[in-house]
């Protein structure tokens, strides 16, 4: 029987790839995603994407998305707050594994690890440990595209914000950028890919600078329509 499992869901390529890999598999259904989201400014904490995108893609990869509001600024005790709660609701929805796009970074997956000690719900990391060049190589391959809507312009030049991830962007970056970003090097929007059912109409607009990093807005345009999900 295949476990009933939520994903968190970025926005980004790494968990819409998570995705794609747990519904390729016979022990997980992927039933719901989840997000946080900075209240303030109704986006996505990092990623910086607006919530009606958010939306869409949930209604692009047909699941149902669960929103878990955070103060801007926010304390470490009120995110906590935020996911406890969050996780109760989990429990009270039958979920038995909870899934993330984490690929290296032990003390993230520690983190969360310990967050859900005691908890019942099992941890599930599809793409832990695999070589990111070769992996987003995979991703691009597939028909993934994604732009990037947030880089830290310490490591990587602003201009590279708002771009298309591809692989000729990839070679212009410095050899010191993981090819996955997983350092925190950038965040990108997924809008098309192997687990959509259509791919969403974006525009790239205006690029801003805020607390240290570069962030380019995306919005749908106007013009695409959209059938409900059940």
């Amino acid at each position: 029987m295949h476990k009933k499992t939520w994903l968190s869901w970025s926005s980004g390529k790494d968990s819409a790839w998570a995705l794609h890999v747990l519904r390729q598999s016979d022990e997980y259904e992927v039933t719901g995603l989840f997000t946080t989201i900075n209240t303030a400014f109704e986006r996505v904490a990092m990623h910086a994407v607006r919530v009606e995108l958010l939306r869409q893609q949930a209604q692009a990869v047909g699941l149902p998305l669960h929103l878990i509001e955070i103060p801007y600024p926010c304390s470490n005790e009120q995110y906590a707050a935020a996911m406890t709660a969050f996780v109760g609701r989990a429990q009270d929805d039958g979920v038995q594994c909870m899934a993330f796009g984490d690929l290296y970074l032990q003390d993230v997956r520690r983190y969360r690890e310990e967050r859900m000690l005691g908890t019942g719900i099992e941890l599930v990391f599809p793409l832990w440990g695999k070589p990111t060049r070769p992996l987003l190589q995979e991703m691009l391959d597939s028909g993934l595209r994604a732009c990037l809507t947030c880089v830290d312009p310490r490591v990587l030049p602003a201009e590279f914000a708002g771009r298309e991830l591809t692989a000729e962007l990839l070679a212009r970056m410095p050899d010191s950028i993981d090819p996955c970003g997983e350092n925190g090097e950038f965040h990108t929007f997924v809008f098309d890919g192997p687990m959509f059912a259509q791919p969403l109409d974006i525009e790239m607009g205006e690029v801003v600078t805020r607390d240290g990093f570069v962030f380019a807005d995306c919005w749908l345009r106007a013009s695409q329509t959209w059938v409900a999900v059940d």
